[in-house]
């Protein structure tokens, strides 16, 4: 089977090339392709060894082990902090609910590279409280999913969500997305197209309650294939 792996980066940058393809016996893993990319593009193979990287399949990210599928869309993710590793391969992601902190946020994503961290933070307003509901696992999956294509889009140190589900009292926190980089322009940036996918795309809903109203708050249909 013949499949394209995406690069980004150092990886693109070093390869020439944003893609490159690879060919892989039936039932191969990411193991094998990992190997199949160092001989594919000769500038690739040492920067692979010294470099830690991880593959994301069909935009999730996997262990070397997984089997690999006719038509999978292989993306070789490296260090989003631009060459130096960050604090996770993956970005920190949560669907909870307990209480939010955005300074615990902002622990998680800094680094002694962070020069700006970015902290969007939702809260209830105007009403006596907001009631959500999620598919938890798909939310949180799609937050994930979010998160780790903003970080490959600008050089983050990090990048982590979280949001709160059930009964979410007026002027307390629903939604954090906290961003560290360098620089605070890519950190704005980063944040400010991480909660708005977020909005668009999580499958959350929302129903406001003032008194006995309870009004469920009208929202974004999902595109098929996002």
């Amino acid at each position: 089977m013949v499949l394209q792996v995406r690069l980004f980066a150092i990886l693109r940058e070093r390869a020439g090339s944003d893609s490159l393809e690879i060919e892989l016996a039936e039932g191969a893993t990411v193991a094998d392709a990992m190997r199949a990319i160092g001989a594919a593009r000769e500038p690739l193979a040492g920067l692979l060894e010294a470099m830690p990287v991880v593959m994301a399949v069909n935009r999730s990210y996997v262990g070397e082990e997984t089997q690999l599928s006719p038509g999978d869309e292989l993306a070789l993710i490296p260090p989003v902090s631009g060459g130096q590793a960050a604090k996770s391969s993956r970005p920190h992601v949560r669907v909870t609910t307990e209480p939010l902190s955005a300074d615990r946020l902002a622990a998680v994503v800094a680094t002694n590279h962070t020069g700006a961290i970015v902290s969007f933070q939702g809260t209830t307003r105007d009403v006596e409280r907001l009631e959500y509901e999620a598919y938890e696992p798909m939310a949180s999956e799609r937050i994930e999913a979010i998160l780790a294509e903003v970080a490959t889009q600008h050089p983050l140190e990090g990048i982590a969500a979280e949001h709160r589900i059930g009964p979410v009292p007026l002027g307390e926190l629903s939604v954090v997305v906290t961003v560290a980089a360098a620089h605070r322009e890519e950190a704005f940036a980063a944040a400010r197209k991480a909660i708005d996918r977020i909005k668009a795309e999580a499958p959350i809903w929302k129903r406001e309650v003032e008194g006995p109203a309870k009004t469920w708050v009208e929202g974004n249909t999902p595109r098929a294939g996002d």
